[in-house]
């Protein structure tokens, strides 16, 4: 098995590799596409701009990689921004295309609604729409942490696992077959998000 997460420039690169070794897995932190090649698992973090993660990604050479290993069937885990790449496009400098996986778009969190604050940044709590096998041992409203501005809307509703309320009902973990993308930060969510790394690399092709 060789797990590796995406050192692409971006993201809480230390605080995920550290989640993976406390539940006893060693990782490959990588830019290089031959390790993307030869992954087993395949992780993508990510704090920031949409648009400056895609011309990141773009210019190590890893958009092909990552998107021949997801096809691949390899098990995916996007987390945060690693989530919200896999939609074909982000709104937050214009229109900018992402890989396209989930045919939607990432949206900023409505700004006529005072009382909500954006970004969320804090516990909240899941609602389990769809179960699958990263939700193992979870239960409906677990608190998990989140760090963010923008969430994905998928035009096909099926690929939501949960929800979370904040100001309005959004997608915060999306899920079919071997892809998994998660809003919240399991690496930063004790014992429940490291029940949700640990979910994750049991997954097989």
């Amino acid at each position: 098995m060789k797990v590796v997460v995406v050192a692409y420039g971006s993201g809480n690169l230390l605080s995920v590799r550290r989640g993976f070794e406390r539940v006893g897995m060693d990782v490959v932190m990588s830019d290089r596409p031959q390790d993307i090649n030869d992954a087993s698992h395949l992780v993508v973090p990510g704090v920031g701009a949409f648009s400056t993660c895609m011309r990141q990604l773009e210019d190590l050479r890893l958009l092909s990689p990552i998107l021949r290993a997801i096809r691949s069937g390899k098990p995916y885990l996007g987390i945060c921004l690693g989530l919200q790449i896999l939609f074909s496009e982000g709104t937050e400098s214009g229109a900018v295309l992402g890989l396209n996986v989930v045919s939607g778009k990432v949206v900023h969190f409505p700004s006529s609604d005072t009382r909500t604050r954006v970004p969320q940044m804090g516990w909240n709590t899941l609602q389990i729409k769809k179960p699958n096998a990263l939700l193992t041992g979870i239960p409906d409203h677990t608190y998990f942490y989140f760090a963010h501005s923008y969430y994905g809307l998928p035009d096909d509703l099926s690929w939501v696992a949960t929800t979370t309320s904040h100001g309005l009902s959004f997608p915060s973990m999306i899920a079919k077959d071997h892809v998994f993308g998660c809003q919240f930060h399991p690496e930063k969510s004790q014992q429940m998000g490291l029940r949700i790394l640990s979910n994750f690399i049991q997954q097989t092709r």
